[in-house]
């Protein structure tokens, strides 16, 4: 969970208070992480339930608050702001808080209502716990454009939280501009019990009373979503009442005529009964021998990744070193948020020193990380068993009591995402974007073949590939890696899906079958990061380009990659026949269907190809230079055989020689046909570790 989401952070308490509802408490109430939430109710105020898989990243349900939660319903008092898209430009609101339909849709007064009455949301609720209660708001009616325009009083569980609410001037004085306000309310019995018990907590709006100071140009109200959170008490509980037996009615005396036929069904009832609490007592007599035995064996196998009492490693030496937490607490001068250089699912990253001198990147699992003692002993296990120049190598880890902590080399230009997008970084030129796209497919093509077993990435992105100080690319981040099918009639491995949105294979993410093209449709949306210098999802832009991947598919079909995608700092750099060969690899790694994708290897290959034809023009282009200097009489060099047919420059070249320049023919029958083909390319020279 994003930190600030929902409670403040514990190192940081001033920052962020609910507004106390509560006549006995302080005004405001501080919700730190010690604390544990239960979401009760999270609800779109609007016209229909947003599902999972359409939130924000985070699979929040949000349910429809009619008929179950609201009171009364009247015509035309759901609105909506269709077409139209949140700005949050001048907003604190991080875009992951609610999803747009929440923020889209929204319930005001209703114009047929004939009757003063409050706009009521009820929820049932345990007494005697405090709740946090999130209201979220957005104005975007066009009607409303100065504050004032609409103002209207808002009631939970019948205390006034605000007395003059004007989402306009919460807003900035602007529409679309989504917010929210947080209030803590401490719910009790109905007699002042406290016996736990269920209870019905209200949300009122009601419009601003004609006897009130204040003025309003709309006599209406409006309300986007909910949010319910019960709050654990000073005993850090969250226990709901117990369920409420229902009283035992006194059975009726059977007649004289029903007895025999009474007695033979209670006969067959008990024999049934008999047989099932039988099949019931062998079940579970079975089920917990064989949960002992699983816990027992899991207990040896967390038994031995807790540290040796002599803080020896659990691994052979010459593999992987095992670092002390004073060592690590001294090379990070004890975890100084200053060294911090990076924050991931799991954990913040360190820049330290170990030895004194040796510069290194440390990533430390904090507590309720999305990681855990898996993904760390499967990062362990794998990189210090890799090496290879285009692999982030490992060069030890900490698992003392509750800290687990890896160290790696430290890459000093750190993720290629900085150097495309979303900071102040100098953009990559094409030609420097080529040569790192070619180091980290080399990286993982020795995954893929190199290694002892294939190992598939599975969370390749932008940001798993860091950039050491000569712009070397090296693949990072193996927590989720995963050993390949093995043997000639697997083909893939069925596991459940992890991964980054945006970067997902959709084959994977529907039938949770992995395969080594798992990755190699990743490696596909890190092609497009590199061309268009852009994310792979962006929820806040026109629909037809909020999805990279699609937006490509279409922009390819109609011919207008180069005017409608291409990053403009790039554009000058990149000629047409190197931009069809990188788009015709793209569509390769983005099929559907998995068997029709090339392969890691062919990859290297296609990437050492656009990039010969990089090097190719730029030798072209110095050569003109020269045969300017030496004579500005002399006519331009023309590529034309005798035949007719066009020349062009191409390059040769080992993997890591120098290149050298050559002329070849095209013939104009080959215009039609594909730039490159899996057989054509070049193989790595040698992807074993070096």
């Amino acid at each position: 969970m994003p930190s600030y989401l929902y409670y403040t952070n514990f190192t940081d308490g001033l920052s962020y208070h609910l507004k106390s509802l509560d006549t006995d408490a302080q005004p405001d109430y501080q919700l730190q992480n010690n604390k544990a939430l239960e979401m009760v109710y999270r609800v779109n105020v609007g016209q229909k339930q947003v599902p999972p898989d359409q939130d924000t990243g985070m699979f929040r349900n949000w349910e429809i608050d009619y008929p179950i939660y609201l009171k009364i319903q009247y015509s035309q008092s759901i609105s909506s702001g269709f077409g139209e898209h949140l700005n949050y430009l001048k907003n604190t609101v991080p875009n992951y808080t609610a999803p747009e339909d929440v923020y889209l849709t929204g319930r005001s007064y209703g114009k047929d209502a004939k009757e003063d009455y409050n706009v009521t949301w009820s929820f049932e609720v345990d007494s005697t716990f405090t709740y946090m209660i999130r209201l979220h708001f957005c104005e975007f009616d066009p009607k409303i454009t100065n504050i004032g325009d609409r103002v209207f009083q808002i009631f939970i569980d019948d205390i006034l939280a605000e007395n003059g609410a004007d989402v306009f001037s919460w807003s900035d004085s602007q529409i679309l501009v989504p917010v929210h306000k947080d209030y803590a309310v401490t719910i009790y019995s109905l007699e002042g019990s406290s016996q736990i018990e269920r209870v019905n907590i209200s949300i009122k709006l009601q419009r601003l009373p004609n006897n009130s100071k204040q003025t309003t140009a709309y006599q209406d109200v409006i309300l986007n979503g909910i949010e319910i959170f019960k709050i654990s008490d000073n005993n850090n509980n969250l226990a709901g009442v117990n369920p409420k037996y229902l009283p035992i009615k006194e059975p009726l005396l059977p007649s004289p005529q029903s007895k025999s036929k009474n007695s033979t069904i209670v006969i067959l009832i008990a024999v049934g009964v008999s047989c099932l609490l039988l099949a019931s007592v062998v079940g579970m007599i079975v089920f917990v021998r064989r949960r002992r035995k699983f816990e027992s064996r899991l207990e040896m196998e967390e038994s031995s990744w807790q540290t040796k009492t002599d803080g020896s490693s659990i691994l052979p030496s010459h593999l992987c070193r095992y670092f002390t937490i004073a060592e690590i607490r001294t090379a990070t001068n004890n975890f100084d948020d200053i060294f911090i250089i990076g924050v991931g699912g799991f954990g913040n990253v360190y820049k330290g020193y170990i030895d004194g001198v040796i510069p290194v990147a440390i990533k430390r699992l904090k507590p309720g990380s999305q990681q855990g003692i898996n993904e760390f002993r499967n990062e362990i296990e794998l990189l210090s068993q890799l090496r290879h120049i285009h692999l982030v190598s490992l060069i030890g880890y900490c698992n003392d009591g509750v800290e687990m902590i890896l160290v790696y080399d430290f890459m000093q230009r750190g993720t290629l995402r900085e150097y495309l997008y979303g900071s102040d970084n100098e953009l990559l030129t094409w030609k420097q974007r080529l040569e790192i796209l070619l180091g980290a497919a080399r990286g993982l093509h020795y995954l893929h073949t190199g290694a002892k077993q294939n190992i598939i990435h599975r969370d390749v992105k932008s940001t798993n590939i860091l950039l050491d100080e000569k712009w070397v690319a090296k693949v990072s981040d193996f927590g989720l890696s995963k050993v390949g099918p093995t043997g000639m009639s697997m083909t893939h491995v069925s596991t459940v899906v992890k991964g980054s949105i945006g970067y997902l294979d959709p084959e994977y993410y529907m039938r949770q079958r992995l395969t080594l093209k798992s990755d190699v449709y990743s490696f596909g949306v890190v092609l497009l990061e590199v061309l268009c210098g852009r994310p792979p999802l962006v929820r806040s832009s026109d629909k037809k380009k909020a999805s990279l991947v699609s937006w490509f598919q279409k922009c390819y079909k109609e011919d207008l990659i180069m005017e409608e995608m291409v990053d403009p700092f790039i554009k000058d750099s990149i000629t047409s026949e190197c931009l069809k060969c990188y788009c015709q690899m793209v569509l390769s790694c983005l099929h559907d269907d998995g068997n029709q994708r090339m392969s890691m290897s062919d990859l290297v290959g296609a990437l050492e190809f656009a990039l010969q034809l990089v090097m190719s023009e730029e030798d072209s282009k110095y050569s003109e230079t020269q045969e300017k200097e030496k004579s500005v009489q002399r006519l331009p060099y023309q590529f034309t055989s005798d035949d007719g047919s066009d020349k062009c420059f191409t390059s040769s070249s080992d993997d890591y020689g120098s290149h050298s320049s050559k002329v070849s023919t095209i013939s104009a029958s080959t215009e039609e046909q594909p730039l490159f083909t899996g057989s054509a390319f070049s193989e790595i020279g040698n992807p074993r570790a070096r």
